[in-house]
């Protein structure tokens, strides 16, 4: 969708954050905003090395681990008296509405809905980092290995690392073991795992951007804008959750790998949503948790990792978690 496209480079352009004469790389940081201690601090460790090495910052503007590395990258900036460094925030009506942005965002841009600001992180990003975090962040890493495995973009070199400090370990393979098994391990090689090491990350991502550049250049795209990334209509279009779209979800290992993995966005999607969207939870209130279905050989892979983020304490900021949902096999 050409226009879906233009839409996110137009409120990007026009919120200033495409200028051509800012050759800093942009570094896209996913993560949770409910998260403990240890791991906001792993991931401020993280932002001052991206800081030290002079790159911006761009996460969904949040707490937790979308404010840590700007804290860090600030902290970075200072000590190098550097005064170009830019904190980049992606949202939408849906989240700022229960999430106000952090105290460090410098930039602030509001996308239309959820798929346009997803969009616009994987357009704008010289490489991505992603913590821990629950369905939002899972969500985000679907939507992006999604793309990532189309055989139109075989080869794009965007780097992304999933990281953490030592004691994200089991969650980190917790979410390798559903990809791999689900989706199949093909869809999890453009992942570079790195844990407990934030200097390494950061160098990663710094080597990384003499790659990426060339390929811009080679392609003849803007290097603020990846517009040649190919992104499925599917990914595009707005998925609104409702009790009906929810329960309609096609949740069937024997489906393609490009069609079960887009659904399986839309259901993290709409687990977000429930979790924190006034007019969802209105309906969750009036109508009961969404039915979601699902073929036994996937619902029960689905309800391990839900029940794990559940039980981190990864699925809500404040207060006992209290599902959105009934995940109901299909017999």
């Amino acid at each position: 969708m050409i226009g879906a496209t233009n839409l996110v480079f137009e409120i990007l352009r026009n919120a200033k954050v495409l200028e051509s004469n800012h050759e800093f790389p942009c570094i896209v940081c996913w993560g949770g905003g409910s998260v403990n201690q240890t791991e906001y601090d792993y991931s401020k460790i993280v932002g001052q090395e991206l800081g030290l090495r002079c790159l911006d910052i761009c996460t969904g503007g949040g707490p937790g681990t979308m404010k840590g590395p700007m804290r860090g990258a600030l902290y970075s900036y200072k000590r190098q008296n550097y005064t170009k460094g830019r904190f980049i925030g992606l949202t939408e009506p849906g989240i700022i509405a229960v999430e106000p942005p952090n105290g460090m965002v410098s930039d602030l841009i509001i996308l239309p809905n959820i798929e346009k600001r997803l969009e616009a992180f994987v357009r704008i990003a010289h490489g991505i980092i992603i913590f821990p975090g629950g369905a939002g962040t899972f969500e985000e890493i679907l939507y992006l290995l999604t793309i990532l495995a189309d055989p139109k973009n075989i080869e794009d070199p965007l780097p992304v690392v999933l990281t953490g400090p030592k004691s994200s370990t089991e969650i980190i393979d917790a979410y390798l073991a559903f990809l791999n098994e689900v989706l199949g391990e093909s869809i999890t090689n453009r992942l570079t795992v790195i844990l407990d090491d934030p200097e390494a990350v950061a160098s990663y991502m710094q080597q990384s951007q003499k790659i990426v550049r060339s390929h811009r250049i080679l392609k003849n795209d803007a290097y603020a804008f990846n517009r040649t990334l190919h992104i499925s209509k599917s990914l595009q279009q707005a998925f609104i959750p409702t009790h009906a779209s929810m329960s309609a979800l096609q949740l069937d290992r024997n489906t393609s790998q490009k069609v079960l993995a887009s659904e399986l966005r839309r259901l993290f999607s709409g687990i977000v949503s429930g979790n924190l969207k006034p007019k969802t939870k209105d309906l969750i209130r009036k109508n009961g948790p969404f039915e979601i279905h699902a073929y036994p050989n996937l619902a029960e892979a689905i309800d391990q990792l839900l029940e794990r983020l559940i039980s981190e304490n990864r699925m809500t900021i404040d207060g006992q978690y209290e599902r959105c949902y009934k995940l109901l096999p299909i017999r």
